[in-house]
């Protein structure tokens, strides 16, 4: 579709002025660089067998981790990639200052973050491993 709009555009005339034939040149080129990102990541990734997570200790990749701060205010998240992370749905990515913090924890351990210039301390209360949204 894209394609077919830039090709339409590119027939009216003189392309060095004409805004919808630049703007349409650079939406291909942000979605041909978005096709190479994501051909790289689909080539890299490891699938994960969940069964074989299920009785893992500690926080990694896929928990669902539920934590307290200082505060007795209670949260769960579920660790994610940075490409499905929707933080006010409960998903962080494992490369958010709180992801990283949680990683390698167990039930019991607290995580130290520090968010802007804030130290917070989350103890971790309950974790697993599954289907289903924190």
């Amino acid at each position: 579709m894209v394609v077919k709009d830039v090709s339409a555009v590119a027939e009216v005339g003189d392309r060095s002025e004409n805004a919808a034939y630049i703007y349409g040149k650079k939406r291909l080129r942000h979605i041909d660089s978005r096709m190479r990102y994501l051909s790289k990541k689909i080539d890299t990734a490891v699938p994960v067998e969940l069964a074989q997570m299920m009785d893992f200790p500690k926080v990694r990749f896929g928990a669902q981790v539920t934590v307290e701060d200082e505060d007795g205010v209670e949260k769960t998240y579920r660790l994610v990639d940075k490409e499905e992370s929707e933080p006010n749905q409960g998903r962080i990515s494992v490369q958010s200052p709180v992801g990283r913090a949680l990683q390698g924890k167990e039930v019991g351990d607290v995580a130290v973050v520090r968010i802007a210039e804030k130290v917070v301390e989350l103890e971790i209360t309950g974790l697993r491993y599954g289907a289903g949204e924190p």
